[in-house]
């Protein structure tokens, strides 16, 4: 089933459970220092374009991470570690930004390939080392006159606030479980995962597929199933037992009442 088709599961089918939190990190995750960096955007003022992406949190809107959103550059996004990240970041240096430099807050929904035919400073914004944004045209306009096709900006990751538990988009067949993991505080970002059937077996670890999706080479049907996962910036982990019911379904989200802090 496609990214977009499970996201949009979100508002028709979003089952709560009761969890318990278990954390190997006392300590949240707090807000870095401001680095220099540039943003552009893609798309237009709908962000129709944005939604979908590398990420695989589809229909950002029945994602819950709507329009302040950005693609993030090659080292930024390391080979999708960097989803669901948080920065701050606001317009510096250039007769573009708005006046008094507002602060927007964006998350880290997609990847700016890199364009290895131009140089970093000439449209190659997306190349290694360069730390660069590609925002929404929405979250653009808030910060920067759009005519200026790209302004520089400070920047600063930051924890990611979110309301509600970790959600777990499913998909997969009878043999391999795929699971989105979204709406993830804290450091916002997944290093690691294992999922658990109700059954005798014991905790499976999964891999890292692509995005913010991991999966198991697994029977796992007609099983409540838990999940256990690790921030990969701060490797706090949280324990969502039994976060779906035995009668879980592909395509449907699931929803944990923990999250990190």
């Amino acid at each position: 089933m496609a990214a977009s088709s499970t996201a949009t599961a979100i508002l028709a089918a979003l089952v709560v459970c009761l969890t318990g939190a278990v954390t190997t990190v006392d300590a949240g995750f707090a807000a870095m220092q401001w680095t220099p960096a540039h943003a552009t955007f893609y798309g237009d003022e709908t962000a129709s374009e944005t939604m979908g992406g590398a990420c695989g949190y589809g229909n950002l809107y029945a994602s819950g991470y709507g329009t302040d959103t950005a693609a993030l550059s090659t080292t930024l996004f390391r080979d999708g570690y960097g989803c669901g990240t948080c920065y701050q970041m606001r317009c510096a240096g250039t007769a573009a930004c708005y006046r008094g430099s507002p602060v927007i807050t964006v998350t880290a929904t997609n990847l700016c390939p890199p364009n290895w035919a131009l140089d970093s400073n000439a449209g190659g914004w997306g190349n290694p080392p360069r730390a660069h944004f590609d925002l929404s045209k929405p979250a653009f306009m808030k910060m920067a006159d759009w005519h200026a096709g790209i302004v520089p900006v400070m920047y600063r990751r930051v924890p990611c606030v979110r309301s509600g538990g970790l959600r777990f988009a499913l998909q997969g067949n009878a043999y391999w479980l795929l699971a989105y993991v979204m709406n993830v505080a804290g450091a916002g970002d997944v290093g690691d995962m294992w999922v658990k059937g109700g059954g005798a077996g014991g905790w499976v670890r999964m891999s890292h597929n692509w995005g913010a999706s991991y999966q198991a080479f697994a029977q796992l049907g007609g099983q409540a199933l838990s999940f256990k996962v690790t921030s990969y910036t701060t490797g706090q982990t949280v324990l969502a037992a039994g976060v779906t019911p035995p009668s879980w379904c592909l395509g449907l989200t699931y929803q944990a009442n923990v999250n990190f802090s």
